[in-house]
């Protein structure tokens, strides 16, 4: 178990490298791929897939999903709300590769919302409201927030910062571990991840704002000539390694509450997307926000 998952994390940084120097079409593509699996992963994790009532509902553990608006794609049924998910995934995308207006994103995650509601209305009673907020959460929660990686590197200098997702977020989680391994005694989160400790989360914020430091001072100030960054990015390192373990820990709650040990098997060693960048997804949206507030352009 141990060398499938070296092997497969060794895999995903050279993936991540190549994608992300690349940036462009092919980082949209391998965002947008990532997007549909996640948000296909945590639909069956809220048992909002198929056609079929399947006993526990969506959020309220007594309704399946209503079998009256689902279609049969390819040999699978696909219910009206994944449809409306990743109809909506595709355009917000598209919106985001082909449009400089970022307004339009907003005006794409509206658009989805209301497209869920009409589902809703005009199939009434084949789903609950908590399914259609479900839905739209799944949507909102990895699909749109993976888009940030996206958002961050066509920003000026962003070939730079974008790197800051993951020091934020892979570095904080290494150094969390090790630190939490070495010194743990205090219980961060003690019923919904007894591992994790205070300690470990302390030692995961200073040394992903070590690291940022150190990536700032060495290579990023070469290239930014308008301020000095390297303290720009040990706050920019240190607020997203907080936000990281928060999304570690709101994935591990989902799986908790669905009682799964997985999002799914894509990722070998590591387990669905959101298994391994359940990090990620929270941390991108605030290093884009603290990106465009803190480093001048």
């Amino acid at each position: 178990m141990f060398m499938t998952r070296l092997m497969s994390s060794v895999v995903l940084v050279v993936l991540a490298l190549v994608t992300i120097l690349s940036g462009g079409y092919l980082l949209a593509a391998v965002l947008f791929f990532l997007a549909v699996i996640a948000f296909g992963e945590l639909m069956n994790a809220c048992k909002l897939t198929g056609g079929i009532d399947r006993g526990a509902g969506a959020c309220d553990g007594n309704h399946g999903v209503g079998r009256g608006s689902s279609v049969r794609l390819g040999g699978r049924m696909f219910c009206g709300l994944e449809i409306i998910g990743y109809a909506g995934i595709a355009a917000y995308y598209l919106l985001m590769v082909f449009t400089d207006e970022r307004i339009y994103l907003f005006l794409a995650l509206i658009t989805i919302l209301v497209a869920f509601m009409f589902l809703y209305v005009f199939t009434f009673p084949r789903y609950r409201a908590e399914q259609i907020m479900c839905a739209f959460f799944c949507v909102a929660y990895a699909p749109v927030m993976l888009s940030f990686i996206y958002l961050v590197r066509s920003l000026p200098y962003g070939v730079y910062t974008v790197w800051m997702i993951f020091i934020s977020s892979w570095i904080c989680d290494t150094c969390a571990y090790a630190v939490g391994i070495l010194f743990g005694k205090h219980k961060l989160a003690p019923v919904l991840s007894p591992g994790k400790s205070v300690e470990g989360a302390l030692g995961g914020i200073v040394g992903s704002a070590l690291v940022g430091a150190l990536y700032a001072y060495f290579l990023v100030e070469k290239v930014v000539s308008e301020q000095e960054v390297t303290w720009v990015f040990v706050l920019i390192s240190a607020a997203g390694a907080v936000i990281s373990q928060v999304g570690d820990l709101a994935a591990s709650a989902v799986k908790r509450n669905h009682e799964i040990k997985d999002y799914g098997k894509l990722i070998p060693g590591h387990g669905g997307v959101l298994d391994r960048f359940d990090s990620v997804i929270f941390t991108a949206p605030m290093i884009y926000f603290l990106t465009l507030l803190l480093i001048r352009v």
